[in-house]
């Protein structure tokens, strides 16, 4: 198949044996939903996106399930049995675990299976459920994603990102009212979205006079603790794809970097990112400006600047100007808008869904039913999901 992609005043022609496309998504409420298990969040997303389609099981080929936890928090294992037995099938299910990539990463694995097996359908699960032991054992079960060093002193992902945070602030002369730009935008735009953990608007000042986590970084700095699930539906069946609002999947590459960060080459950046985001853009044949809509792993606020800056939308060392003029948010009228679901900050974090509800996001407004917070004309998008402290990352692109 010839996909012809258009940007300035350049056509590249792309061939590509296989267009895959996503056909469907549906994405549970984020946030603590105590009358929710593991099994229910899984059962709630597969039955909503096959319903929302029209779909039936039997047309399903294989499904790929990114979670992190469910060992740990539900002391459940062999989830692909579990996933069977709620959908009541017998078809291949694989597991995928990348701390807080493993949806992006289930989403890239299904990718590469339909690359290479033509005329299947896929879904693709996220789940996961945290809200059920204490805040100081859900903080101990992430920190299993950190280096063993990392865990023997007791440094968690909020020291981590402070860690970073500080460095940043300190290195290119900011303050901690730019990281909490990032959080009043966020928040602005989960409004929005329905499915969002947190509804309520915040204003600087209420970030910088929440507790801190972990210096420079706060409450109001940090993505939550979420429960949740979101499933997508992919395909490169013609017959499936038929009238179905379809986006295509242009690329979605995976890097990894060392899980120790005293290893890493620079505190101030994410190599993982740079590399992954380097290699979907090449593969896409687009170029940045050409995106119009992304969904970035905004886990601390930090994190979302860093992410602008290793994709190559903003220079080094100038996010933190780009992030207080909030550049990226839907009402500035910008031709680049950045986590219009509300981000893992606002949207919520359950961390096996997180990467499947940003391409699920980034789906919605390619296809035009983003509803209230839909963006005009999007034909390009980006999603970027980080495993730990940047050790994996996976960034995929989508065209109309």
């Amino acid at each position: 198949m010839l996909k012809q992609v258009q940007h300035d005043d350049t056509t590249l022609s792309i061939f590509i044996l296989f267009m895959n496309s996503i056909i469907g998504y549906f994405s549970t409420k984020f946030g603590e939903l105590w009358d929710k298990d593991l099994s229910d969040l899984m059962f709630d997303a597969l039955d909503g996106v096959l319903k929302k389609i029209k779909l039936e099981k039997s047309a399903i080929d294989a499904i790929f399930f990114g979670n992190m936890l469910g060992g740990v928090v539900e002391e459940k294992l062999l989830l692909e049995a579990h996933i069977a037995e709620v959908l009541g099938v017998n078809i291949p299910i694989y597991r995928v675990e990348a701390a807080c990539a493993s949806g992006g990463l289930a989403f890239q694995m299904a990718h590469e299976y339909l690359k290479n097996n033509s005329n299947k359908t896929v879904v693709v699960l996220g789940a996961e459920k945290m809200t059920d032991i204490s805040a100081e054992n859900i903080t101990k079960s992430l920190a299993c994603a950190a280096s063993s060093d990392e865990q023997a002193v007791g440094l968690t992902f909020p020291g981590v990102y402070a860690m970073i945070a500080k460095l940043y602030l300190q290195k290119f002369h900011y303050k901690e009212e730019h990281l909490a730009a990032i959080s009043v935008k966020n928040h602005a735009h989960a409004v929005l979205n329905e499915n969002a953990h947190f509804r309520r608007y915040v204003t600087v000042d209420d970030v910088l006079e929440s507790p801190y986590v972990a210096y420079p970084l706060k409450v109001l700095d940090s993505s939550p603790i979420s429960d949740g699930a979101a499933a997508l539906v992919l395909t490169n069946r013609k017959l499936v794809i038929g009238n179905q609002k379809s986006s295509q999947i242009l690329s979605s590459e995976v890097a990894t970097d060392c899980i120790s960060i005293a290893k890493r080459e620079r505190l101030d950046e994410l190599k993982a990112t740079k590399i992954a985001g380097e290699k979907a853009f090449k593969i896409s044949g687009l170029k940045r400006s050409d995106i119009s809509v992304m969904e970035v792993h905004d886990c601390f606020s930090i994190a979302e600047i860093l992410a602008l800056e290793d994709l190559g939308f903003w220079k080094k060392g100038e996010g933190g100007k780009h992030a207080k003029s909030m550049s990226t948010a839907a009402e500035s009228g910008g031709n680049l808008i950045v986590n219009t679901s509300g981000g893992l900050k606002a949207a919520g974090h359950p961390v096996g869904g997180t990467g499947i509800k940003q391409i699920g996001e980034i789906h919605l407004q390619l296809t035009e039913q983003a509803g209230e917070r839909q963006v005009r004309k999007a034909k390009y998008g980006l999603a970027h999901n980080v495993g730990g402290s940047g050790g994996l990352a996976v960034v995929s692109i989508l065209g109309v």
